[in-house]
């Protein structure tokens, strides 16, 4: 009797052990096959972008692609149909976020519109029951040391840059919209050295991917130093960069983990931010090394075009955003280089620097792993002055703190300059680094300048054909604001033999801007022709 009784209970708990099993879930990112009958159009943008969006598109001659299109609502109803619970849809990947477990994947893998997952693999742990509580304890293991201070000043680090003499010619980010990705912005809406930017409502949107709910104020408070580089006003203490810029506040960090899901979530930020209109996306994080480390990257994928983040960024820029990341702090560690999405192409990673300008010991190298000069610039990451959830400001070490310096002066360089493309201000930007001529693997171009920056700026009133010699993997620009509005611009590329190699028709608005696309040229000296009403510009360019 003894006996049954210890088989039943061996039953019972293979039982139990089953059935948790069978709960089990993670998070995949389903990749979808097309956005076929699709409800939505690029005729008609405005259902599904903001008007501050479609205008930012519409300035920069940037077309609306089916890339834009939202996924297929039918496919998202057929997905949550097979049990799986939804999360986030991405346009720009045309992939769902779902969680489901091992039989519902499976199921959801043999639906006829759904390509596969990516990675092939789900982006988190295995998880039974509810998700893991958010603890605000430790809250800068992942981001570095906090230096308190009694009273501190921004002054250093806002001359480094020149932003004081821009913040002299009135320019302090008004009009512009800054969307901030983090970890959480614990108290902002309490804190007195923010209180300006509550009380004249300029955060004009929130939400967090993490908990999938539009509160961000109780999480971690990375977030919050780095939104007071940019926004902060406290006489005598801190000025950001930008402090008279408008926010939208997105959490898509974990601080309390580090999995390929926090990428997930950093490209749903980045479509949000996107859709609402913003200008520039300033974000402090970065990926190399996950708590899974069979799915951590390698430095061979900080090529530009292989990590999740990486890819959505490139897209964020696309669209017409200047996107400014940070560089990660990785140089004294084994990994040593960049992470995620510094690698982008298009965005600008930045490093650290110290208030004498050299660089700071922790700040990550460069290059991409496919050559490319990274980082892009640098500012003040060691003994930065930012705000802290207690309503002190203190100084703090982190190309986290670096980042936001540098998207607030972008904020308000092109609030200066409306009519420069995104492009063209992060092209004034690098340009204008203290050592453009020669960069290197530390400090990338070095340190940006305003007033430098303004003087570059002044060419894009007239032609820039730039970079030359181009590659693929930076691919030939051209901007011309020199030219009649609703005038076409003819432009034609021919070899040394005469042969025309490309020709293309553009619609303007009074500036041209447009990327020439991958032609697999042979390296060597080809000319490019420009033609606009009575006005006729042929300039040699190089293929590398």
């Amino acid at each position: 009797m003894a006996k049954n009784r210890a088989s039943m209970l061996l039953l019972l708990i293979i039982i139990v052990q089953f059935n948790s099993f069978g709960q089990t879930t993670r998070k995949y990112l389903v990749l979808l096959r097309d956005k076929a009958n699709s409800p939505y159009s690029v005729n008609k943008p405005d259902q599904f972008l903001s008007q501050r969006s479609i205008l930012r598109r519409q300035k920069q001659n940037i077309s609306i692609l089916e890339r834009d299109l939202p996924v297929n609502p039918t496919y998202i109803t057929q997905l949550q149909q097979t049990g799986a619970k939804i999360w986030f849809p991405s346009r720009w990947l045309n992939a769902v976020l779902v969680e489901a477990n091992d039989a519902t994947i499976a199921t959801i893998q043999k639906l006829s519109f759904v390509k596969g997952l990516e990675f092939g693999r789900s982006l988190t742990n295995a998880r039974v029951g509810a998700e893991t509580s958010v603890s605000t304890t430790n809250q800068f293991s992942k981001f570095g040391e906090v230096q308190p201070l009694n009273y501190g000043s921004s002054q250093a680090q806002i001359e480094q840059l020149g932003a004081d003499k821009m913040h002299q010619q009135g320019y302090h980010g008004e009009g512009m919209l800054i969307g901030v990705l983090d970890a959480g912005f614990q108290n902002a809406n309490r804190l007195a050295f923010l209180k300006p930017l509550f009380d004249e409502k300029r955060v004009l949107a929130t939400y967090d991917f993490v908990r999938k709910e539009t509160s961000v104020y109780e999480d971690d408070s990375h977030g919050l130093s780095c939104l007071s580089a940019i926004a902060a006003t406290a006489d005598g203490q801190l000025y950001g960069t930008a402090y008279k810029a408008s926010f939208i506040l997105l959490r898509t960090e974990d601080a309390n983990s580090e999995s390929r899901i926090e990428e997930a979530n950093w490209l749903f930020g980045a479509e949000y931010a996107d859709s609402a209109g913003v200008d520039v996306i300033s974000s402090s994080l970065g990926y190399s090394e996950f708590d899974d480390v069979s799915t951590s990257y390698t430095y061979q994928n900080m090529d530009g075009k292989t990590a999740l983040s990486t890819r959505a960024a490139e897209i964020a820029a696309a669209t017409g955003m200047v996107v400014v990341v940070a560089a990660g702090n990785e140089g004294g560690n084994s990994w040593h280089y960049l992470t995620a999405p510094s690698d982008a192409v298009s965005v600008l990673a930045i490093g650290a620097v110290t208030q004498t300008g050299q660089r700071a010991s922790f700040s990550s190298f460069g290059p991409s792993a496919d050559g490319r000069v990274k980082p892009d610039l640098a500012a003040r990451g060691q003994g930065t002055i930012v705000g802290y959830p207690s309503g002190t400001v203190a100084s703090g070490n982190g190309t986290s703190f670096a980042t936001p310096l540098i998207a607030g002066l972008a904020a308000s360089f092109w609030q200066s300059h409306p009519r420069l493309t995104a492009s063209q201000v992060t092209a004034s930007l690098r340009r204008s680094g203290s050592q453009y001529t020669t960069p290197d693997d530390m400090l990338g171009y070095g340190i940006p300048n305003f007033e430098r920056a303004s003087t570059i700026a002044e060419v894009y009133g007239q032609l820039l054909v730039y970079p030359n010699p181009f590659s693929e993997v930076e691919p030939l620009a051209v901007q011309w604001g020199e030219i009649e509005a609703n005038v076409p611009l003819n432009a034609t590329l021919i070899d040394l033999t005469g042969r025309i190699i490309w020709q293309n028709s553009f619609t303007t608005s009074g500036l041209a801007a447009f990327v020439l696309p991958n032609l697999n040229l042979s390296a060597g000296l080809y000319f490019m022709t420009l033609v606009s009403g009575d006005k006729k510009r042929t300039m040699k360019v190089i293929k590398q």
